[in-house]
């Protein structure tokens, strides 16, 4: 029987690997490891923080969108006071101070078939409501303010409507509203005409 120990195995351990041994049982205590080892992320630069972040920031890119497009309030509100009085149709009104209002001569005829002329109210200001229909366009409702108010010409799609700001032949502020945006082409185009 050989009592020798295998040739792979060392049979006595060196003097440098007892103190290698040695020394780091001294070097951490068992356990847990000093937390300066440890890797250490920044507050900014963690995925909680960094998807805040992003969250804030496609949530402000959307606000701002929204906000710009967004067009003024007297425009909100007739496109609000169009949509309850949609479904009215009937003549509460004589056509001739309608027809002054959209700049044209009180001679003309209405543009396109007439389906709901009244006067209304408007953030408290008299406002000329007209609906008519044009054959290739579909339904328009015109607003034609009485009294000067500060409307930029200007257009745009809110609230499932096309809305446009326009002035009138003689500079009045009107506001067309459609659900189909050649519509509102044909309006303006039927209110730019020249009295007959």
């Amino acid at each position: 029987m050989n009592d020798s120990p295998p040739p792979n195995e060392p049979d006595d351990e060196t003097a440098f690997d007892l103190r290698a041994r040695a020394e780091l049982a001294l070097a951490y205590e068992p356990g847990q490891p000093p937390a300066y080892l440890f890797r250490h992320t920044p507050w900014f630069a963690r995925r909680a923080v960094r998807g805040l972040g992003a969250a804030l920031l496609v949530a402000g890119s959307a606000a701002i969108t929204v906000l710009a497009l967004r067009p003024p309030e007297l425009v909100r509100d007739s496109i609000e006071h169009e949509y309850y009085e949609r479904t009215l149709r009937g003549n509460f009104m004589d056509p001739a101070p309608l027809l002054t209002q959209l700049g044209l001569s009180p001679n003309q005829v209405v543009p396109g078939f007439p389906q709901l002329m009244r006067p209304c109210e408007i953030e408290g200001r008299l406002v000329y409501h007209l609906t008519t229909f044009f054959e290739r366009g579909g339904m328009v409702t015109v607003f034609a303010f009485d009294q000067s108010v500060a409307l930029k010409n200007g257009s745009g799609w809110w609230n499932n409507v096309y809305w446009q700001g326009v002035r009138s032949r003689d500079g009045k502020p009107l506001v067309l509203i459609a659900q189909q945006k050649k519509a509102l082409a044909l309006a303006r185009a039927s209110l730019a005409k020249s009295p007959t």
